[in-house]
């Protein structure tokens, strides 16, 4: 999973929790964030900067194996200020 500098961690949604990706503080290991989906995810999320601001990006499409919800979408989340890598 992508590391920024900053200690935070992002993770896809792992099979039993298909729906929510989540962010991590990497020191304490303490979950700061999570979202719902609208469909599965096994994806690894991906991050980019875009007029200042740290956004990360990640598919949705669901899988049989893992019987989490069908899908077909990007979704991208902007972090709040101060997240942003130095």
């Amino acid at each position: 999973d992508p590391t920024p500098r900053h200690g935070r961690g992002f993770r896809g949604a792992q099979r039993g929790r298909g729906r929510f990706p989540r962010a991590f503080d990497m020191r304490s290991g303490d979950e700061l964030w999570r979202h719902a989906l609208p469909a599965g995810s096994q994806a690894t999320p991906m991050t980019y900067i875009a007029d200042g601001r740290q956004y990360v990006v990640i598919a949705t499409g669901g899988h049989l194996w893992f019987q989490t919800d069908p899908g077909d979408t990007i979704i991208a989340f902007a972090l709040p200020n101060g997240w942003r890598d130095p």
